[in-house]
């Protein structure tokens, strides 16, 4: 919960708009529903993990939405499904740097 706090912050504070999920299947349930620019998924969580909630995304028609994975065993994220890795810990700036990255090259 603290992460996904700091995630919150940081990116309120670049002016996104964003909602939040404390589980990979509440993750996956607001991606089916609603419409996002950027998902970033932490690799442990419960219910769902982060892999699975990439795959998803990359078997759904919007396929090509950017995904930013998160972990303390950055090598559970090496299955290139990622547009982007932050490994914990990470620096604020990685994070906004990333985010603002991957949201300028969706059309």
């Amino acid at each position: 919960r603290m992460i996904l706090g700091l995630v919150e912050e940081v990116l309120l504070r670049m002016n996104f708009s964003l909602e939040t999920a404390q589980s990979g299947r509440r993750g996956i349930d607001l991606f089916d529903t609603g419409r996002f620019d950027l998902v970033i998924t932490d690799i442990c969580m419960p219910e769902t993990d982060g892999n699975r909630v990439v795959r998803h995304i990359r078997n759904s028609p919007r396929h090509r939405t950017p995904v930013i994975g998160m972990s303390a065993t950055p090598w559970k994220l090496a299955n290139h499904r990622f547009d982007g890795v932050l490994p914990k810990p990470f620096q604020i700036a990685h994070l906004a740097e990333t985010a603002r990255l991957l949201t300028s090259q969706v059309c």
